[in-house]
């Protein structure tokens, strides 16, 4: 890899990656440049007085790729304060499946990954699980949807189980999935979350949460977004599905109602099942794949390992189902 890349192309991006992901060495480069580019520095102190650690038998870098600090002594990794830290997979692996994880706009299973790079399927879950973190929003900083702002709610889960208690047989659609509520700025970034229900006064805080008070809001009818109007100064519209009315002029959610197909496309055909507990984090990533649209796989996989610095997601939290 070259020392000096600050004129990286589109298309230079993409050439790296498939280096990254069958050799070592190469891939620990690759990460290394996307964290500190060509001034590479000191993760406890900050100090750029570093140097690589090179085996002193052989001149090579060694065996743990580590780098050492002149000011702090302080000896360290790349993975040091991100998702990766204290993971013992080979950094190959996880270049691969921060591509698959961005370039699948359906996702990507664990059990790919696990077939692809022959790892254990516990592994590979525990992998998948910290990229979708690395991809998660902070929210604290992420800036509010403005200008027109769809939203939406649904169901997502299977079929229900007999119902074997008491009463009539039934089971209603709230109890047997999950819901899930959805807020998309025209044009711009999307935000979803997993919502208790879908009453009036949980989805008008979820609206609260993420659009701009200068917003107009688009809904459907239901009865859960009446009276949000009043608090928002562009107002609050609707269509009314029941009715057979999808869109008057440029009032629709149709936007929002198609985020939700990919996602449900991604569960069914991908993953086949995620349960509620961790559906959040498998939002995360097709949030994260639908906000970089506008970006090619190379850059939006680079996005993604930068989103690493400075998370952490224990290993007791990251098993899920995929």
């Amino acid at each position: 890899m070259k020392k000096s890349r600050h004129n990286l192309s589109k298309s230079s991006i993409v050439a790296e990656i498939p280096a990254a992901c069958s050799d070592e060495l190469a891939a620990v480069e690759f990460f290394e440049f996307q964290r500190w580019g060509d001034t590479p520095c000191c993760v406890k102190c900050g100090s750029v007085s570093v140097y690589k650690m090179k085996d002193a038998n052989t001149g090579e870098r060694s065996q743990r790729y580590l780098w050492r600090c002149r000011d702090c002594k302080e000896q360290y990794t790349v993975r040091i304060g991100t998702v990766y830290e204290e993971s013992r997979l080979p950094m190959r692996h996880w270049a691969y499946a921060f591509w698959r994880a961005c370039t699948s706009k359906k996702g990507v299973s664990a059990l790919e990954i696990q077939r692809h790079c022959q790892i254990s399927y516990k592994s590979a879950l525990f992998l998948m699980n910290r990229i979708r973190f690395a991809m998660a929003p902070d929210l604290e900083t992420a800036e509010p949807l403005k200008g027109i702002v769809e939203v939406d709610e649904t169901y997502v889960g299977g079929k229900p189980r007999p119902f074997s208690g008491k009463g009539d047989g039934r089971k209603t659609k709230a109890q047997r999935k999950t819901a899930v509520f959805a807020a998309v700025e025209r044009g711009g970034q999307i935000r979803r979350q997993v919502v208790a229900d879908v009453t009036g006064k949980t989805l008008k805080a979820a609206i609260r949460q993420c659009a701009d008070p200068r917003s107009y809001i688009f809904s459907d009818e239901h009865a859960g977004y009446q009276g949000i109007g009043s608090e928002f100064m562009g107002g609050h519209f609707s269509v009314t599905h029941s009715r057979k009315e999808y869109a008057r002029g440029p009032i629709n959610t149709n936007t929002a109602e198609s985020s939700f197909a990919l996602v449900k496309r991604g569960i069914i055909g991908t993953y086949h099942n995620v349960s509620k507990e961790y559906l959040h984090r498998y939002l995360w990533q097709f949030d994260f794949v639908w906000n970089t649209r506008k970006l090619n796989d190379g850059e939006r996989t680079v996005q993604a390992i930068k989103s690493a610095e400075g998370k952490r997601l224990m290993y007791s939290g990251a098993v899920a189902h995929a």
